[in-house]
């Protein structure tokens, strides 16, 4: 966030550890228009804390009927709680939006296996800092389960010269232990310190470069599927207002998508008729029939052509 801040790109996310809970008080009730246009009411609360101690943030939390506090970070200064709010909470609807994409697009799937070069000025993390922060995290860890044990490690029987002996070796020796693994991690530590975090392609060793998958093709497949997906909103928008079960309106349409259809052209008239086959019920012809109705509305013509698209039912 600090790296888009300092590149006048404001962000904001959700508090994965936000603390303890602000008092009830500080909430008000707001109105908060959503994406969709609906206007709701929502408890809203904001302070200024500092994030690292490196990063001024905002942070707005939303208080649920059963006392729940969800909070939200964000380093927009300038504009209103509210549509900070809207938009985080609405967040929703873009997860399912690629997760729908993911399983009817194929959104993540390989255009090609063609790879290409990758800029030398591109940056990325070093893997020497990599490994010792690695190593740094695993002795950290290592250290507070020694901790922990040193701490369990206690005098309970009856105190007699040999156990008083033998407790005091088994604590002294972990003691010895746990000093030469703080040693240890302040060495790494120190390393890690020295060593830049981030390098560029062209400092990586040669044995170390890579290549990654080509993109072009990937990003036009892409903005192809994306075309698609807006196409298939519209038409599922469009067929909800003569449905009487809307949730029912994007399988419908998937299921016009496979089927079979006729095309005939007629350069005469310059039209090119689309004619669709009858769905298995009654009322969801009916639909398509709606569908088709609106669509030869636009008077929309094949690309490439001069040929009207007209869209029909076959009775």
């Amino acid at each position: 966030m600090k790296r888009m801040r300092d590149k006048r790109i404001a962000c904001q996310t959700y508090h994965k550890y936000p603390g303890e809970d602000w008092p009830e008080e500080e909430f008000q009730t707001k109105p908060v228009r959503l994406v969709s246009s609906n206007i709701v009411e929502m408890r809203l609360a904001e302070r200024g804390v500092f994030l690292g101690k490196t990063l001024w943030v905002r942070e707005i939390r939303k208080l649920t009927e059963s006392g729940h506090q969800t909070a939200i970070i964000s380093t927009d200064y300038q504009s209103d709680c509210n549509p900070a709010a809207a938009a985080m909470f609405a967040r929703w609807s873009q997860e399912n939006f690629f997760r729908y994409m993911r399983k009817h697009y194929n959104l993540d799937g390989l255009a090609d296996y063609s790879t290409e070069a990758i800029s030398e000025t591109t940056k990325l993390v070093n893997p020497e800092y990599r490994a010792i922060d690695g190593k740094v995290r695993s002795h950290v860890a290592k250290l507070n389960r020694m901790q922990r044990k040193f701490g369990e490690i206690m005098l309970i029987e009856e105190i007699a010269p040999k156990k008083v002996e033998a407790y005091e070796q088994k604590k002294s020796e972990l003691h010895e232990r746990i000093n030469a693994l703080e040693g240890l991690i302040e060495e790494l530590k120190v390393c890690r310190k020295q060593t830049p975090k981030h390098i560029t392609i062209a400092d990586l060793p040669k044995e170390d470069r890579f290549r990654r998958l080509g993109t072009k093709s990937k990003y036009l497949i892409d903005t192809i599927k994306m075309i698609a997906y807006r196409a298939e909103t519209a038409m599922v928008s469009i067929i909800r207002d003569s449905m009487s079960r809307i949730e029912d309106a994007r399988s419908l349409i998937e299921a016009i998508y496979t089927t079979e259809v006729d095309l005939i052209p007629n350069e005469e008239d310059e039209t090119l008729k689309v004619r669709l086959h009858q769905p298995a019920n009654w009322s969801s012809g009916k639909t398509v029939q709606y569908l088709c109705n609106e669509l030869n509305t636009t008077c929309t013509r094949f690309p490439g052509t001069n040929m009207r698209l007209i869209y029909e039912l076959v009775s």
